[in-house]
């Protein structure tokens, strides 16, 4: 049995290990019978087994009776706003996000562009048990049309954001360093970076869909691009995962801007724009909390998941919400982490701002965030987390996802896998030392 793992927003697995046709025509299926007839867009991240993947999909597709929109290679994001643009039923992102070149993966969205929820992912996954046979006659099948204009599309309802002044940002020539890591960026960044203005200088920005390094934009896989930043003198560095939904920031220095300041920063911008509520999930920075308190905004925190971040902001009304790993959501151009919005909203506040990447990043409120797991073995993780919940009954406590208990110098985020039997813990505090001694004293209760 190889490898495939099924979540709220799709299912992923390694090509020929566990992500098989025959699997991909089930899930597929079963994803039809849920969305109904009508059209359903997709697009791939560029990876190699982009193309094998999307000819099993139209085709069921097809079979069944579905027109399919194909956008060809674009950023996840861009499936999300066409989805809403054409009215369609439903909308697949070929795209295993951050995991290396072996793998791909079928994120599936509903009629609002927006990732299954919880209650639609149970639902869909309900029919695979359905036996009866979807397919229609040879004079039913549906259609695929080549929509490339889809990718064009989404550019500008970036570039029509209300908050950005074009003008004045053509104006200031920001010099970028873009890493594409070859995938679905490198058809799309380039181009919408340009047209703001900027010079670009590219790094792993090929047309071919190999992935030179591990592709999830963490400081550790990023040693090369921080290098060609400081050989480069830019004012800037841009980095986004495969699909183009995360965005990750590195100063002029070719430092990290650190991942959860992409969202603290795009925070900080709109909440100077406009009053309202900000979302993000239980995982992200205090950072967040302590932007929105200068402008006298609520903060409200979701689960993990796009999904969920995404539910709770239009419950609340959000102005701008998103997740610490570089996601941001305006919902100004639509509901959907998205790099490209994310990369406007950065380069029009640091134009705003005035200084250095570097000045602005000492500007935000410092944090230290540190991520760790345990292994549980065969005991059970909601027991181990019910009895810390006890322990800490008197503190400020969430448990909407796992257990996140607030104390006044930091957080602790504690949570169980749902492919693995360990426990995630993530710490954060004003100094790193501070962060790591906690979180290993966390383990230490989990482990006794």
């Amino acid at each position: 049995m190889g490898t495939l793992m099924v979540s709220v927003s799709g299912i992923r697995g390694i090509i020929g290990s566990g992500l098989e046709p025959e699997i991909i025509v089930k899930y597929i299926k079963a994803y039809a019978k849920f969305t109904g007839k009508g059209k359903i867009v997709i697009g791939s991240d560029g990876r190699i087994t982009g193309g094998i993947v999307r000819n099993i999909v139209t085709g069921t597709l097809n079979a069944m009776g579905i027109d399919v929109y194909d956008i060809g290679v674009c950023p996840t994001p861009t499936v999300l706003y066409d989805v809403k643009l054409l009215g369609a039923v439903g909308g697949i992102s070929i795209s295993a996000s951050h995991n290396p070149n072996e793998w791909n993966a079928l994120k599936l969205l509903n009629s609002e562009g927006e990732f299954l929820t919880p209650e639609q992912s149970k639902e869909m996954l309900s029919l695979l048990e359905d036996e009866t046979s979807p397919y229609v006659a040879w004079n039913e099948i549906g259609k695929t049309y080549d929509y490339p204009e889809g990718l064009s599309r989404h550019v500008d309802a970036v570039l029509k954001t209300p908050v950005l002044d074009l003008e004045k940002l053509r104006a200031r020539k920001f010099r970028v360093l873009l890493d594409c890591v070859n995938g679905a960026g490198s058809w799309v960044m380039k181009d919408f970076l340009e047209k703001l203005g900027c010079e670009v200088i590219e790094k792993d920005c090929e047309k071919n869909g190999v992935f030179p390094r591990l592709p999830e934009p963490v400081p550790e896989n990023l040693t090369g691009t921080m290098e060609a930043i400081k050989a480069n003198n830019v004012d800037l560095g841009i980095v986004v995962d495969p699909d183009v939904d995360r965005l990750v920031l590195l100063t002029e220095k070719g430092e990290p801007f650190i991942e959860e300041n992409t969202i603290v920063q795009a925070v900080k911008f709109i909440l100077s724009k406009q009053a309202g509520n900000v979302v993000v999930n239980l995982s992200t920075t205090r950072g967040v909390d302590d932007v929105a308190s200068e402008f006298g905004a609520k903060i409200f925190r979701s689960p993990v998941g796009e999904a969920n971040v995404v539910k709770l902001m239009k419950k609340v009304n959000a102005v701008i919400g998103g997740e610490g790993s570089g996601g941001v959501i305006y919902p100004a151009v639509h509901y959907g982490r998205d790099a490209l919005v994310g990369t406007a909203l950065t380069l029009q506040h640091l134009l705003e701002f005035g200084g250095s990447m570097s000045e602005m990043k000492n500007e935000l409120p410092q944090y230290f965030i540190v991520k760790k797991k345990i292994a549980v073995g065969s005991r059970n993780p909601d027991e181990i987390l019910n009895d810390l919940k006890e322990k800490y009954k008197n503190e400020k406590i969430n448990a909407d996802d796992g257990l996140r208990i607030d104390f006044p110098d930091h957080w602790v985020h504690l949570r169980k896998s749902n492919t693995e039997p360990i426990i995630r813990c993530i710490v954060e505090a004003k100094e790193k030392a501070k962060a790591e001694e906690l979180a290993e004293k966390y383990l230490k209760e989990i482990g006794d």
